[in-house]
């Protein structure tokens, strides 16, 4: 199939924007779309650099005042035609297509008798023979949002589920207050490392807890330094022996649900208590299996 001229393109549908677009919108549209067909993010589509290829191309011409010029005169002469297309009969529009036909023939000698189209061409190889510094910028830009976002994936971080904190003390299984210690004492006592993601005493098991922070600067203090009450000291050990990294799996895409949206809310205080009844889940377990 033989490939489309410019004048047989609608740029602007291309970039999802109107024919009276400014510059800003035209390269914002631009950095959207290109950003979800760079084929450095869509390896396994073989069509995505042709996408690609015809974001750039639209942005390169829209964006420069003279080619713009000629690609709309152009755009706006063929949907004229196409209007009077529409009112002319077979017989008439024949005619026409031959009396314009002659025209071209006989202005093409001279450049200012050249036809819409033909300026649009010669502004496109003028484009092509400059080179485009715009497109370059933008491009460039593209690459390095590309890299950022991927070097931001592969970044390890800290998962409180996957660093859980043993703590023991003495206590006496008919001992009601637990040796000294409830979870509002024991709160009190780990908080002054970090933020604390969960805290949960066994329920099963006198002296017993676990302990998550948000972060892996807490944790290692909380490990290295806390010993509890004098009259009754506290021990602390990582549950996997020693911190645990992962790495990012989300590319930092907007939610599809506000984060002050109600529904949103009362998801994350479902997925909290749950996240609570499987943490008591496995304290249980533990214990079960003598650790």
């Amino acid at each position: 199939m033989a490939k489309k001229g410019i004048e047989e393109i609608d740029l602007y549908a291309i970039l999802d924007v109107q024919i009276t677009a400014t510059d800003s919108e035209i390269k914002k549209a631009y950095r959207k779309k290109a950003l979800q067909c760079h084929p450095d993010k869509n390896p396994d589509d073989p069509k995505a650099a042709e996408t690609f290829h015809e974001l750039s191309r639209a942005l390169e011409i829209l964006t420069d005042v003279s080619a713009r010029a000629a690609y709309d005169k152009v755009l706006r002469a063929k949907e004229a035609a196409k209007l009077r297309h529409q009112a002319l009969d077979s017989k008439r529009q024949k005619l026409k297509e031959d009396l314009e036909r002659r025209e071209r023939e006989a202005g093409s000698g001279s450049q200012s008798n050249l036809t819409d189209e033909q300026k649009l061409a010669m502004e496109i190889d003028r484009l092509q023979k400059e080179g485009s510094r715009l497109l370059q910028e933008e491009q460039k830009r593209m690459k390095e949002e590309i890299r950022r976002t991927m070097a931001h994936v592969s970044q390890p971080v800290w998962d409180s589920a996957l660093n859980r904190i043993k703590i023991k003390w003495k206590a006496d299984k008919t001992d009601p207050s637990n040796g000294g210690y409830d979870e509002a004492t024991l709160r009190r006592i780990l908080k002054k490392y970090g933020d604390i993601v969960a805290l949960i005493i066994s329920p099963a098991k006198k002296g017993v807890a676990l302990v998550e922070y948000s972060t892996k600067e807490a944790s290692e203090m909380a490990v290295d330094f806390e010993k509890g009450l004098p009259e009754n000291p506290l021990t602390l050990k990582w549950v996997n022996e020693r911190p645990v990294l992962t790495t990012k799996k989300d590319l930092g895409g907007p939610s599809l649900v506000s984060d002050r949206d109600y529904e949103s809310l009362v998801l994350a205080k479902v997925r909290q208590a749950a996240e609570r009844q499987r943490l008591i889940e496995e304290l249980k377990k533990e214990e079960n299996q003598g650790m």
